[in-house]
């Protein structure tokens, strides 16, 4: 059941990325682009998935377990700290150089886009990359401070 709730949900966000038009660059820089001729229209996109967020977290923060009844963790962490402002910026240029982000890029190099293909393997070399670094930064096994508060089981 929950492969097929992970397909059903991967499925789902696929098609909107399609139907809203996330998967077309020319459609994203278009929206990115406010100085010449700006399309709004993703802003609409964007809006609507914030009040979906607004609605699901809110009704998630009020249970313990999954529809599936797993225990459910929500993000707990607040802090703003340079390697998620770094992150941001990193993410933000990306998004701005080539207008795809990991979802729609994704979705596009399935229907065969290079430029999409191209975006996703480099997407996974900077993702091995953080794997390295955070394997040669991370605290000795049996450290107790590792990864607390990310999380939290209520």
């Amino acid at each position: 059941m929950k492969q097929l709730s992970a397909f059903a949900a991967g499925l789902i966000f696929g098609l909107g990325l399609l139907l809203s038009g996330m998967t077309d660059p020319g459609k994203v820089l278009g929206f990115l682009d406010f100085t010449g001729a700006w399309d709004p229209s993703l802003a609409l996109v964007m809006g609507g998935a914030v009040l979906v967020g607004l609605f699901a977290f809110g009704a998630a923060r009020r249970r313990t377990v999954t529809l599936l009844g797993d225990a459910l963790r929500l993000p707990t962490a607040r802090d703003i700290d340079a390697r998620l402002v770094v992150g941001s910026l990193v993410f933000g240029v990306g998004w701005g150089l080539v207008g795809f982000c990991p979802g729609p890029a994704i979705v596009s190099m399935g229907s065969g886009q290079l430029k999409a293909a191209l975006f996703v393997a480099a997407m996974l070399v900077g993702m091995l990359i953080y794997i390295v670094a955070e394997r040669l930064r991370r605290p000795r096994e049996g450290d107790a401070t590792e990864n607390r508060g990310a999380y939290s089981s209520d």
